[in-house]
């Protein structure tokens, strides 16, 4: 949570906006990463993700935090869900997430100190529900629903 005092001497907690991607390769495989140790979840596996920057928009911290966590471009991108209940498991901040799935294109840079590696997965194939941080595990999940029988876009949880 963030504490924010106000003019008028008034404190609030505010919650943290990320963004989570889904990213996918011409093959249909997920790129996970496992995230460093030095982070909260630390050697569990993640989809890609970040915190909004001020004055940056959900779809630029998409565009910005896969070239950052991964090296590639976004080709392509649409808005999966949103997820805004406080008491998301393995959750610090409370954060409001929108998830997105976004297609890799060319990789034009090497990931930064957050991921330890990363690896793409073909969706039948996945690490175990327990090796996933955050809900990044329901996020695919829900994503393999929807692929199988498509619902109206975004989910709002």
């Amino acid at each position: 949570m963030i504490t924010c005092q106000f003019e008028d001497g008034n404190k609030v907690s505010l919650r943290h906006v990320v963004t989570d991607t889904l990213l996918f390769n011409k093959e249909n495989e997920i790129l996970l990463v496992k995230r460093a140790p030095h982070l909260l979840c630390g050697n569990m596996y993640g989809i890609v993700g970040g915190f909004v920057e001020r004055d940056e928009t959900i779809t630029e911290t998409v565009i910005r935090e896969v070239k950052e966590e991964t090296g590639y471009e976004v080709v392509d991108s649409f808005l999966f869900r949103i997820i805004d209940k406080p008491e998301r498991p393995k959750e610090e901040r409370q954060n409001i997430s929108f998830v997105y799935v976004a297609t890799a294109g060319e990789k034009i840079g090497k990931p930064d100190d957050e991921s330890l590696h990363m690896k793409w997965f073909p969706l039948d194939k996945l690490p175990h529900e327990s090796e996933f941080a955050f809900d990044h595990y329901e996020d695919i999940t829900l994503y393999k629903k929807y692929l199988q029988k498509k619902f109206p876009l975004p989910l709002l949880d």
